[in-house]
């Protein structure tokens, strides 16, 4: 699970840099938004399903969906509160850095160690 979440910040990091160069620094924070609200609810679903995990008992299939559906609603809550805050937010980069970080986890499922 958090090799996805290095992979994204990864990800993350390129996009933004890719961003700097070809829009500037509107471009640049716009994907620093997309990639904080993609990579901090799966990072804290990411010790949920950890602690989980380790409790016996525990229904991990009801946690996991749980906290799926809290992921999605805190990526789209963090994403509202930018948009409001950052009124200047470039779009296509804010799209493309999302796109690309939320897409980088799945890299991880194909590299094996």
């Amino acid at each position: 699970m958090f090799k996805a979440i290095y992979l994204q910040f990864g990800a993350a990091l390129l996009a933004a840099i890719g961003a700097w160069v070809i829009v500037g620094e509107r471009g640049l924070i716009s994907v620093g938004v997309a990639a904080v609200a993609a990579i901090v609810p799966n990072l804290l679903f990411a010790v949920r399903l950890a602690m989980v995990s380790k409790r016996p008992g525990a229904s991990y299939v009801a946690n996991f969906f749980a906290g799926e559906f809290l992921k999605i609603a805190v990526t789209i809550g963090l994403l509202a509160i930018a948009i409001k805050g950052y009124p200047e937010m470039h779009w296509p980069s804010l799209m493309i850095g999302l796109a690309i970080v939320l897409h980088a986890g799945f890299i991880a499922f194909w590299k094996k160690s």
